[in-house]
């Protein structure tokens, strides 16, 4: 969508291509267990699992391996996850954070940091990027629900507080503690969504040509690839021209 095409977090990106659903299924089964774990095992009493099963159904998760996550917080037979935020520079100067779920801290550790100075980034100390970026809370739909003033009106209403539209769809942003309750009013008005999740959106961007773009990319593909990273976001901007050449 090119309204959140220019800083998107990767994970979207690669989302779309079949060759990595089921790395992405045991990523949104690994929050589900956390989350089940954390709270309660029934989603509507406990937020963040409500909001890792909406995920994952607008992923297309099927309904067993859901279940069968949240059976393994239950049961006690999930593992024991620490969430970690890692920050740092890609090329270009891009910043670049990185959220990770591990069993294994010092594993996780060594492994983003080689993957930062392989591909042309530097690891940096927590916090050294974290000021360019907000927590907010982030509900996509196509644009078949309505044209712009309808979301627009509908996102008010739920308490949002920006939306961006254009003819790939809308995407509506919230304070990332009202993301429960907004998304569950916007459901009421508009139906399910493609997608809501907590996501950092860039309060600035670093713009990249051609070759910026390519190394990038493989800076933020590396990171993917790790099992034990949840998601990547960067503040990279590009023009249409130069993200059509990536595709």
């Amino acid at each position: 969508m090119a309204g959140h095409s220019k800083w998107a977090n990767i994970q979207h990106r690669k989302g779309r291509q079949d060759k990595l659903r089921a790395k992405l299924f045991s990523k949104l089964s690994k929050e589900i267990t956390v989350a089940a774990k954390m709270g309660d095992p029934d989603p509507d009493k406990n937020p963040r699992l409500r909001l890792a099963v909406k995920e994952a159904k607008s992923q297309s998760v099927p309904k067993d391996v859901i279940a069968r996550a949240i059976s393994k917080a239950s049961g006690g037979d999930g593992e024991n996850y620490d969430e970690i935020r890692y920050e740092g520079y890609g090329p270009g100067g891009v910043a670049v954070i990185v959220e990770a779920m591990t069993d294994n801290r010092n594993r996780t550790a060594s492994s983003v940091r080689s993957t930062f100075s392989k591909n042309g980034g530097n690891l940096g100390e927590t916090g050294s990027v974290g000021f360019m970026f907000d927590r907010k809370g982030q509900v996509v739909y196509p644009a078949s629900v309505g044209d712009g003033d309808d979301v627009m009106m509908a996102a008010i209403e739920a308490g949002a507080e920006d939306v961006e539209s254009d003819e790939g769809g809308h995407v509506i942003w919230c304070a990332d503690t009202d993301l429960n309750a907004v998304s569950t009013a916007l459901e009421e008005a508009l139906g399910e969504s493609e997608s809501t999740k907590l996501v950092w959106r860039p309060t600035t961007t670093t713009e990249l040509d051609l070759e910026g773009m390519q190394s990038l990319m493989k800076l933020l593909d590396a990171l993917e690839d790790d099992d034990d990273v949840q998601t990547v976001t960067a503040n990279f901007e590009a023009s249409d021209e130069v993200m059509a050449q990536l595709d």
